[in-house]
């Protein structure tokens, strides 16, 4: 039985949090510092060196936290992408709303600042253009694409639901492949010409094509008398 004079049992669980809120914390700075290591230098220009240099910290302490460059250019691409899914799913938190109001906040989230965003787009650019040749940035980028398809699926099971329907899995699935699409492309666009569209016209042409992709009808649309 601990010593009642001894507070170290009642303290230790505080210290362990606090030492795990502290060391998630740097994880993340080097992660960011990484992201903007690399939108300034590229994959090659953004060493060890220059990412420690950036976080203000030795390139000795980011290997404590990451076995090498590779490994930390994997984790701060799957953030990346990890990020932009948490924007738009946070745009799924809307009260009373109908199924297809949460499908067009949805996409209306991913078609907006801040995930169209130059800077993102370039990251996104330049991960993916190495993702072919390097089995970790492939991996991450899978893992990320899958994950926000997988947010995809949902919504559409609930749009459809609400719509009695009964789709099965393969249907979620080309449903879920397609809307993606759909929203990549026009991602694509908003961030590389975003000045060539009026504000909300990418959206309002996602929800159109989405819709028609689902087979919805329109809505209908009341006027006061």
């Amino acid at each position: 039985m601990p010593d009642a004079a001894d507070p170290a049992p009642m303290n230790a669980p505080s210290r362990r949090k606090f030492r795990r809120e502290g060391e998630e914390r740097r994880r993340q700075d080097l992660i960011d510092a990484t992201l903007d290591s690399v939108a300034e230098h590229g994959l090659e220009g953004a060493t060890l060196r220059t990412i420690a240099l950036r976080a203000g910290v030795t390139a000795g302490l980011i290997r404590h936290y990451f076995p090498g460059k590779e490994d930390l250019l994997q984790e701060a691409y799957a953030a990346l992408m990890g990020r932009m899914t948490e924007q738009a799913k946070a745009a799924l938190v809307m009260e009373n709303a109908s199924p297809r109001q949460r499908l067009a906040a949805f996409v209306t989230a991913n078609l907006n600042a801040p995930i169209i965003d130059q800077r993102v787009f370039s990251l996104w650019a330049t991960f993916i253009g190495r993702a072919g040749a390097d089995p970790t940035l492939a991996r991450a980028h899978r893992e990320g694409y899958l994950g926000f398809r997988n947010e995809v699926e949902a919504v559409v099971a609930e749009v459809l639901a609400a719509e009695r329907r009964k789709p099965d899995a393969n249907e979620l699935r080309h449903h879920a492949i397609a809307i993606n699409a759909i929203i990549d492309g026009l991602w694509i666009e908003g961030c590389l010409a975003g000045e060539m569209f009026s504000p909300g016209e990418l959206a309002a042409i996602g929800i159109k094509a989405i819709e028609a992709e689902l087979g919805l009808a329109p809505e209908k649309q009341f006027q006061e008398k």
